[in-house]
């Protein structure tokens, strides 16, 4: 969840491994103004497992968002993935009193990350959808984490200005789903897998005014070096209460 303008917008993101368990990997544009040289976008927090207005983990304080060079210079949408840290995770314990819940990764786990390798067959994308399809009609409220499965693919979109993007099945709207993390190789029980894309847009590849396709940059070695740099720098709390 951010503030532009004075208004609320959200993304969907995943806890991801790091040194301090603090990193969230979410679209590089959900971090950064691509509207205006404006730099970093701030005022905002990562609301794990969120459903309905509940929040059961907790909210983490964004810090810092770090992306790659080329998307941040010149919108190479083949770059549109950033990590971000936050701060330990905060509860409104009583009224104007924050009670610390520790770090992300000690919450909630996170996904390990998988870079160089082969579309998957069957990936599983988590995130938080909301608008409505072309054809007008409105599946999603955006307050509940969704779920769908499908392969991954090699795809061509008309108006992304991206060389090697990747395709997924999936029925998602944009709204609140960019960001929204495909997974392989997921536990339910353990909340573990591998990231493997983000969802960057959507599109409907058969024409019946409907979304039927994720969209993510390919996962390369540049990816990981973000990641690697990221993965590596201390957050801490926000406040000096103890939980």
């Amino acid at each position: 969840m951010l503030t532009i303008d004075g208004r609320t917008h959200w993304c969907s993101g995943t806890s991801v491994q790091s040194n301090y368990r603090n990193l969230v990997a979410t679209a590089g544009h959900c971090v950064l103004d691509i509207e205006a040289p404006a730099g970093a976008l701030g005022k905002w927090v990562f609301v794990p497992a969120y459903s309905d207005g509940a929040t059961p983990f907790g909210l983490y304080v964004g810090k810092q968002g770090i992306s790659h060079y080329d998307f941040d210079d010149i919108r190479d949408f083949d770059r549109d993935y950033a990590f971000a840290t936050v701060h330990s995770g905060v509860v409104l314990s009583a009224p104007d009193v924050l009670t610390h819940v520790g770090r992300l990764g000690d919450q909630v786990s996170g996904l390990g990350l998988a870079v160089n390798q082969p579309l998957s067959p069957a990936v599983d994308v988590f995130g938080y959808p909301a608008g409505v399809h072309p054809d007008g009609t409105g599946p999603y409220t955006g307050q509940t984490l969704e779920l769908s499965t499908g392969p991954a693919f090699a795809v061509r979109t008309a108006g992304l200005p991206a060389d090697r993007p990747v395709g997924v099945d999936s029925p998602f709207t944009g709204e609140g789903s960019l960001g929204s993390a495909w997974v392989s190789g997921y536990d339910g029980e353990t909340r573990t897998g591998y990231l493997t894309g983000l969802t960057i847009s959507v599109a409907d590849t058969d024409g019946d005014e409907r979304y039927d396709t994720g969209i993510s940059p390919y996962f390369d070695s540049a990816l990981f070096q973000v990641y690697r740099d990221a993965a590596n720098r201390w957050t801490g709390a926000i406040t000096s209460i103890s939980g």
